[in-house]
Formats: structure tokens, C-alpha cells, sequence
């Protein structure tokens, strides 16, 4: 029988290592998660942050650090360099 993890442990062994984060808002987020809490807001450091434009382009953007709530959340990708990647 394979073992079950809960979402939580889940994003807690992701501490320390790269993250893809898809918001609600035509917003994706890639970096190294530094911490979460119980309502799933996000510290990520070394972020880059890619913005789909109206036009249908993609804006990317470059942060030290920066604060996610968790409310925005759609999807998480353990591991990921992000959209680039793919």
C-alpha cells in the first residue's frame, strides 16, 4: 500500500527548494520557498514572476523575495523551474 501525504507535509519537505506557483490572476510564480503558514501565503526568495499581458505575451519580471497569499493560489509544482521550462 503506497503512503498518503497530507498537502501540507507536502509543501513543508518543499522548504529550501525551487517552487512553481500558478495564481488566479494570469500570475506564475518561480522560487526557492523559504516558509508557508497554515493558510497556505508563501515567502519565496530569488522569484521571478511572469505576468500573461492581454495580448497574450508573457511579462517576467525579476524579485528578491516577495510574499504570496495563499487565497490566489491555484496550483503548486513541486521542483519546477516554471513556465520556461515547460
Amino acid at each position: 500500500m503506497a503512503s498518503q501525504i497530507l498537502p501540507l507535509e507536502l509543501i513543508d519537505r518543499c522548504i529550501g527548494s525551487r517552487i512553481w506557483v500558478i495564481m488566479k490572476n494570469d500570475r506564475e510564480f518561480t522560487g526557492t520557498l523559504l516558509g508557508f503558514d497554515d493558510f497556505v501565503n508563501m515567502v519565496l526568495e530569488d522569484v521571478t514572476e511572469y505576468e500573461t499581458t492581454p495580448q497574450g505575451k508573457k511579462k517576467k519580471t525579476s524579485l528578491a523575495q516577495t510574499l504570496l497569499n495563499g487565497n490566489n493560489i491555484c496550483m503548486l509544482i513541486p521542483g519546477s523551474a516554471g513556465p520556461e521550462e515547460t
